[in-house]
């Protein structure tokens, strides 16, 4: 079931791409915070985010 809608995936889009490069930014050990951007990246390419579920939250308006 997804949950993501479209407003939601650009979103998470963006942020994936703002904290994955904080990967090449940073130096030292404090790059690898970037590597948390792989969390919206994955949830908006498969639509569907596993913390929506519990809360009843859905903010896909087409029908699957």
């Amino acid at each position: 079931m997804k949950n993501i809608g479209s407003k939601d995936k650009i979103v998470r889009y963006i942020l994936a791409a703002l904290l994955l490069s904080l990967f090449f930014i940073l130096k030292g050990d404090l790059k690898y915070i970037g590597l948390i951007g792989f969390i919206p990246l994955l949830t908006a390419l498969t639509g569907t985010c596993p913390l929506y579920i519990p809360f009843g939250i859905n903010t896909n308006t087409k029908k699957d």
